[in-house]
């Protein structure tokens, strides 16, 4: 498996304006906010390079985020590795005891559960060209 680099980082945040406002102080500009109902209110920062920061806000204290908050409090929350062969990554990871979580919803994607990565959920998904 060869990881090619990072294709972006997502940290969740509480309140996404306050987080916005805060990331814009450190010099980054926002390209783009949306809102998704399985992930939340999100806000991304594009950097020079191609890849990208994404702040994340639950939309309910019950949504994957807002646990993971509850939890864990604000931070990162996922490194999403690129890789070459998304399948071949999954395969290795799999035969290296790593837990797998399925992302049904995304094509040439899947997560690596945080009990595998010292807490932090990794997504696995093919390099852009």
């Amino acid at each position: 498996m060869a990881i090619t680099g990072i294709d972006h980082v997502v940290i969740r945040v509480k309140d996404i304006d306050v987080a916005i406002e805060s990331y814009k102080k450190l010099g980054m500009e926002l390209t783009n906010s949306l809102e998704t109902p399985g992930i939340g209110k999100q806000a991304v920062f594009r950097l020079a390079d191609g890849t990208f920061i994404e702040l994340v806000a639950p939309l309910s204290p019950d949504s994957a985020v807002g646990r993971a908050i509850e939890k864990r409090g604000e931070g990162v929350h996922t490194v999403a590795l690129a890789v070459d062969d998304v399948e071949k990554a999954e395969s290795e990871l799999k035969a290296g005891g790593a837990q797998i979580i399925p992302a049904d919803d995304m094509d040439g994607v899947f997560f690596v559960h945080p009990k595998s990565a010292h807490g932090v959920l990794l997504q696995v998904m093919k390099k852009k060209s």
